[in-house]
């Protein structure tokens, strides 16, 4: 592991948390994003299907 002596600067019980934490926070973030910028994913959620489907022209 070529950042093995990060843990001599910052102990693991204190990094290894943080490190999870910001992820979790990162995770929560992006999702909160897609559900207040989009308007089809909160409906998804809902198990509503989609108003608009694609027609087919086979000939």
């Amino acid at each position: 592991m070529n950042q093995g002596r990060i843990w001599t600067v910052v102990s693991p019980t204190v990094g290894l948390p943080l490190l999870l934490g910001s992820v979790a926070v990162i995770a929560i973030l992006v999702h909160a994003a897609v559900l207040s910028h989009t308007t089809w994913f909160p409906k998804y959620w809902n198990g509503k299907t989609a108003a608009i489907t694609a027609q087919v022209d086979i000939g």
